[in-house]
């Protein structure tokens, strides 16, 4: 597997890797997250979350 971050275009329900890698960013929190671990996403923003608490705290229904 490529090593380094991977660039994903996320769709409805699915993904593609447009430039390989091992992971992606989390967009609240920064950590990576290894792209065969990939769950959460916001197809609008094209972004990812490291999991649903972080989605939340982006659209700010939880503060944290």
């Amino acid at each position: 597997m490529p090593v380094g971050e991977a660039r994903v275009e996320f769709l409805d329900g699915d993904f593609r890797v447009l430039s390989p890698g091992s992971f992606v960013r989390c967009a609240v929190t920064g950590e990576p997250i290894p792209v065969d671990d990939l769950r959460y996403w916001d197809v609008d923003r094209q972004e990812a979350y490291a999991s649903p608490e972080a989605k939340l705290k982006q659209l700010g229904i939880i503060r944290g």
